[in-house]
């Protein structure tokens, strides 16, 4: 059975950092792009970043541009998100995804095919 298992979460004040990390298990997505969604209470799930199999490419939300860092060890089997300069409106529910076909979409939910649980984000202003 493929699993994502996201860790990392918590709560920080504004101005601090997290770092997420997914770690797949059942299988490996080193060939294929996975991503970061969040969705905070009474919105919808929104991109955050994703990064291509072979890691040299990465996207950002542009809400998120220049504070949080995509990156993924596919050695480990693992993808991080570090998240810098935290604000308030981040607080949301963090999701890490995997597709399993080469996509040239990566900002689209619909295109991923695994999902982790989630793990909760919470800044404090």
């Amino acid at each position: 059975q493929v699993q994502l298992v996201e860790s990392g979460g918590g709560l920080v004040q504004a101005g601090g950092s997290l770092r997420l990390s997914c770690a797949p298990s059942g299988r490996t997505f080193s060939s294929y792009a996975m991503g970061w969604f969040r969705q905070a209470p009474g919105k919808e799930r929104e991109f955050v970043a994703a990064v291509r199999g072979s890691g040299g490419n990465t996207y950002y939300a542009d809400s998120v541009k220049g504070r949080f860092t995509i990156s993924r060890d596919n050695a480990k089997n693992t993808m991080y998100l570090q998240m810098n300069n935290l604000k308030p409106e981040d607080t949301a529910v963090y999701y890490c995804a995997a597709q399993i076909n080469v996509s040239p979409v990566v900002r689209d939910p619909r295109r991923y095919d695994y999902w982790g649980q989630g793990t909760q984000v919470t800044v404090s202003s």
